[in-house]
């Protein structure tokens, strides 16, 4: 399973990456929001590594998936499918995604999501986890935190790019 990403942009990339989806996850289970900052952070990383380990013409490029996937997100967003963090952060992982990676990134997602929901949900009835983290609003809301999803997938993908990319 080659992927189209490099392993050498990946392997610089998941560092940060990692950092950023954490904190976004964190935030996004105990307040139900994704923080701007967060969402910035995690375009400069793009911006700087990316100019750096990307050719010039893929680099620019890519920046269109940041475009198409921030355009999807606000119509999912005010069809109210999810929230407008949401979107701005999956917008913002977009151009970590190789063009051939889509549809693999598609199917990663859709399982990380999975996986996430599930997680949260049999967290969401451990009492001993419900104790340490009793203010966390995503306990008790209908809403579920993508940002989890989001940040377990960009995470994945990114590790997979180093074990299999080109």
């Amino acid at each position: 399973m080659e992927l189209f990403i490099t392993s050498s942009s990946a392997l610089w990339f998941l560092p940060f990456a990692t950092v950023i989806s954490i904190w976004v996850a964190f935030n996004d289970m105990k307040f139900m929001k994704i923080p701007n900052i967060a969402v910035l952070a995690l375009f400069a990383v793009f911006v700087i590594i990316g100019f750096f380990t990307l050719p010039f013409e893929e680099y620019i490029w890519r920046f269109t998936h940041l475009a198409v996937i921030l355009v999807i997100g606000f119509v999912l967003s005010a069809m109210g499918f999810l929230g407008a963090g949401d979107a701005k952060f999956a917008a913002m992982m977009a151009p970590f995604v190789a063009l051939g990676d889509v549809a693999r990134m598609l199917y990663l997602m859709s399982a990380v999501v999975v996986v996430a929901l599930i997680l949260h949900r049999l967290l969401q009835r451990s009492k001993s986890i419900r104790k340490l983290t009793s203010d966390w609003k995503s306990w008790d809301n209908k809403d579920f935190p993508m940002g989890l999803a989001l940040g377990g997938a960009l995470v994945s993908y990114l590790a997979l790019g180093v074990a299999y990319g080109q």
